[in-house]
């Protein structure tokens, strides 16, 4: 009875194993393809003027982030028409550090339809006959609702503020997804177009670099919750060091290798949704469907009674799944889902982040997730290293056929020299997409672009030797499935732009921190009532 159930694991341990290979080779197999080389010039910003679609940009901002200017910048950078871009900032209160960034660069762009509103001063939360709870306690989605609702043209961008991106961008996101090809035909076009996120950690250059470089350096301005102008304190002890701004790095090496890998792959095969919202663009006039229950008969019980549009989504802490996971389900005729934009990076630069901080950030989402996509989270943890070398080392050594066709030893020291093999190789793949997408090869390199979007083969500012990457790899494979373990198992609440919230199995939040005029409880409805708080 034993030998079969042991056999039976090491059956699922291998056909496990073998889904995350084939799902690693796919991903890894796009990212060489897509990202060693330029991609070829947007079509859209060259149609006659009247057939350029408009294009309405919302970046929400919150504190002092590292590059705040030059990411925020980056939009006014464009080779998209600037007749056809509207471009919106968002911010909660004039008193947020990134107001004064935004008022400057207003300053500096004065011919661009641009403009900054800010959450405070929005008359449907705060003005005459408008109430703070017309939008759910959603922090993005508050600071962004104003926005949404006075966008110009149908196609919205929202890009996050710690976001830069290459000049071509807008041209290509458009030509995705309105289906522009460069033969003068027209593709089926996408409902919800993204980009691959990618992080580059940089508090090498910056801690040496200029006075913003310093103050960015502070351990809480990396999440862009601090106004302090105080100059870093730089650990002098190497474990000090790591342990006060290593965090970075484990977040740069989680975006470059597995999140990359299996982000592509997802959207190679097309099989759900995988979306990250550091930059997407969609059309309101879908978002408006598929969220009015008189169009859309997907939305029922609660979902039914939220409000239409972007607000619909002030209700949830992954509002970036839940906006892609809604356009998937719902049936808009014409449409294919979801399109990468293969080839360009939605790169953001981080400093200052805390190894703890890592690990806080890491159990956010996945707890904010276990409820949107409950069955990848469970099974999350197998997908890493350490944990799927270990099943498929199981599987090796103990099914017979094995050892009867490759003579592997049925053996404790056998399983684990095959699981040091495995993460050996794993380690190596790592390292060979990791210095794929930080190479740079695909961004389109001028004078505005920053040292930390360049890579390290145009001339960018952040190299990564083998020691000091290695040390970061393995942290953070180490750290994996205790951060796995404590999110998933171990609470609820989620600590998120300085607001502490709950997710509840039906996905929403609930804001458990004292109720105020800026920070009310989600209501039962989930709108605009007074009724019972949860």
């Amino acid at each position: 009875m034993l030998s079969t159930i042991v056999q039976g694991l090491g059956c699922a341990a291998i056909i496990w194993g073998l889904v995350v290979v084939t799902v690693q080779g796919i991903g890894s197999y796009k990212i060489f393809r897509y990202y060693s080389s330029i991609p070829p010039k947007p079509v859209s910003p060259s149609l006659p003027k009247d057939e350029v679609p408009h294009v309405t940009i919302i970046r929400p901002a919150k504190g002092l982030e590292p590059g705040l200017y030059e990411c925020l910048a980056s939009v006014f950078h464009q080779s998209y028409p600037k007749g056809k871009l509207t471009i919106y900032f968002c911010v909660s209160s004039q008193q947020d550090a990134a107001y004064p960034v935004i008022r400057k660069l207003l300053d500096n762009y004065p011919d661009f339809d641009a403009k900054v509103f800010v959450e405070t001063e929005d008359p449907y939360l705060h003005g005459e006959g408008g109430h703070v709870d017309n939008v759910g306690p959603n922090p993005k989605i508050r600071n962004l609702s104003r926005a949404y609702r006075e966008a110009k043209g149908d196609i919205i961008w929202a890009i996050d503020c710690n976001v830069w991106i290459a000049r071509d961008v807008a041209g290509r996101m458009v030509d995705k997804l309105c289906g522009y090809q460069a033969d003068g035909k027209r593709a089926t076009p996408y409902k919800f177009v993204h980009q691959l996120p990618l992080v580059v950690d940089t508090v090498t250059s910056m801690s040496s670099s200029n006075s913003e470089g310093q103050t960015l350096l502070s351990g809480s301005a990396v999440t862009g919750g601090s106004d302090a102008q105080s100059n870093v304190d730089v650990p002098s002890s190497t474990f000090s060091r790591s342990w006060a701004h290593g965090g970075g790095r484990l977040e740069e090496m989680f975006m470059a290798t597995t999140h990359a890998k299996f982000y592509g792959a997802i959207n190679t095969v097309g099989i759900a949704p995988c979306v990250v919202g550091k930059s997407n663009m969609f059309r309101k006039s879908h978002l408006d469907q598929v969220t009015d229950p008189a169009r859309n008969p997907l939305l029922k019980g609660t979902a039914a009674t939220l409000p239409k549009g972007l607000d619909h989504f002030s209700l949830y802490m992954c509002e970036d799944h839940v906006i892609g996971d809604l356009l998937w389900r719902s049936d808009l005729p014409g449409y294919l889902n979801h399109g990468l934009v293969w080839g360009d990076l939605a790169i953001q630069p981080m400093a200052g982040m805390s190894v703890p901080a890592y690990v806080a950030r890491r159990v956010r989402w996945l707890r904010a997730r276990k409820w949107t996509v409950l069955s990848a989270t469970l099974v999350e943890h197998g997908v890493e290293s350490l944990v799927c070398c270990f099943y498929v080392s199981f599987g090796l050594t103990s099914l017979p056929l094995f050892h009867q066709i490759f003579g592997i030893p049925q053996t404790w020291r056998a399983l684990w020299y095959l699981w040091l093999a495995g993460v050996t190789t794993w380690m190596i793949v790592d390292r060979i997409v990791f210095k794929r997408l930080h190479a740079g090869q695909s961004i389109y390199v001028d004078e505005h672009t920053p040292t930390f979007a360049r890579g390290f083969s145009r001339g960018g500012a952040e190299k990564r030797r083998w020691g000091e990457w290695f040390l970061a790899w393995l942290g953070r494979e180490v750290l994996a499935l205790p951060v796995w373990t404590w999110a998933v198992f171990l609470g609820t609440s989620v600590d998120w732009r300085g607001k502490l919230f709950r997710v509840r199995s039906d996905m929403t939040v609930v804001a458990i921190d004292p109720p105020s005029e800026e920070q009310s409880t989600l209501h039962q409805n989930g709108h605009g009532g007074r009724g019972k708080k949860d």
